[in-house]
């Protein structure tokens, strides 16, 4: 279009913006984003909102972004702050998610509570539990949707009691759970190591609630199975669903069966990771340790060998921090950060003072 001299329209480009956020083309995106500034074409919420997912999926500049929205004509709304919530969350960015939530209050973009839900996941995901424990309690909605993202953030903080708790009133409140939820309230049971509560939860999931128990509900019963000790009973879980077993709850059972020792289920959990993914060093590693822990070194040193020559490796885990508002990553074994030989220096400062 533009090859011809065409200029396209503000429905042109919100579909080709809308291409970019479902591709996850950051370059692109970032040439549309210019592209809107220099030509003065009016955006509206759609388009705004779909630049924010793709920077938030692809890196973290969605608040300047969001920032570069409120010097435009077009002023962000309700739509476009969920996304940059939505970004923060994912990206762990707490002083930007907290500026965006004085953003919306000083805006008066929250007056019936359709954003609380997605504050109570940002502060949640950004460590800030407290912080979303009192979102929730102000907030002026008692719907599955704030009800459900209570419970699912407090059992990932490991506050399983208390999310059985909001579960309770929920229930009170006649307020009907869904998947979703349950999940939560699974978690939430495994967390806290509550058996019999979670096996009732589990079992009262269609009886009570209607809902059909699917491959995440199952995983959670396993998990809190595997913590309890109950291998076998985790094992005939397994065995018994109506879909195939994946590769986290084969290695949720394979890590009990380690902490318990158990080297037959270990093996035959190994053995499942394996054929699900022959690159995964991860059961080879688990159950080598096994074997090491019952004194079998031969085939301890087997696995380890083999994980050597098969040069398989576990995909590099990452770890981040905010500071001033930036997002900086961290890889295993990474040294391409800019600031690497003053972290490391410091690291070294650090461990000099804690010896």
């Amino acid at each position: 279009m533009r090859g011809v001299g065409l200029m396209p329209d503000m429905v042109a480009v919100a579909t080709v913006v809308s291409a970019c956020s479902l591709l996850g083309d950051l370059g692109f995106a970032k040439t549309m984003h210019c592209f809107i500034e220099k030509s003065g074409i009016e955006v509206d919420a759609f388009v705004s909102s779909s630049l924010i997912n793709t920077y938030g999926e692809c890196g973290n500049e969605t608040l300047a972004l969001f920032h570069d929205m409120e010097i435009l004509v077009f002023r962000p709304n309700t739509l476009t702050s969920l996304s940059t919530l939505s970004a923060c969350a994912s990206h762990g960015a707490l002083e930007a998610g907290a500026w965006i939530h004085s953003y919306v209050d000083n805006n008066d973009l929250n007056r019936d509570g359709s954003v609380d839900s997605s504050l109570i996941d940002m502060y949640s995901k950004c460590g800030d539990i407290a912080k979303a424990v009192q979102i929730f309690e102000e907030s002026p909605r008692r719907d599955l949707v704030t009800l459900t993202s209570i419970i699912c953030e407090l059992a990932m903080h490991g506050h399983g009691k208390n999310a059985l708790c909001y579960f309770s009133k929920m229930s009170k409140s006649q307020v009907s759970s869904d998947e979703v939820t349950m999940v939560g309230v699974l978690s939430a049971c495994a967390h806290a190591g509550l058996l019999e509560q979670g096996q009732g939860y589990f079992q009262s999931m269609e009886k009570v609630f209607g809902l059909v128990p699917k491959i995440e509900h199952y995983g959670c019963m396993v998990d809190l199975l595997g913590q309890m000790g109950c291998l076998n009973e985790a094992y005939d879980l397994i065995m018994g669903m109506p879909m195939e077993a994946n590769e986290i709850i084969w290695g949720s059972f394979l890590s009990a069966c380690r902490v318990y020792n158990n080297v037959k289920l270990g093996e035959v959990a190994a053995k499942r990771m394996l054929e699900l993914d022959p690159r995964d060093p991860g059961g080879r590693v688990m159950l080598s340790n096994i074997y090491a822990e019952e004194a079998r070194y031969d085939r301890s040193m087997g696995l380890r060998k083999e994980i050597k020559e098969k040069r398989l490796k576990k995909s590099p885990r990452c770890s981040s921090i905010e500071v001033n508002g930036s997002v900086h990553g961290f890889l295993v074994e990474d040294n391409s950060h800019p600031c690497y030989n003053e972290i490391n220096s410091m690291l070294k400062k650090i461990e000099k003072l804690m010896n």
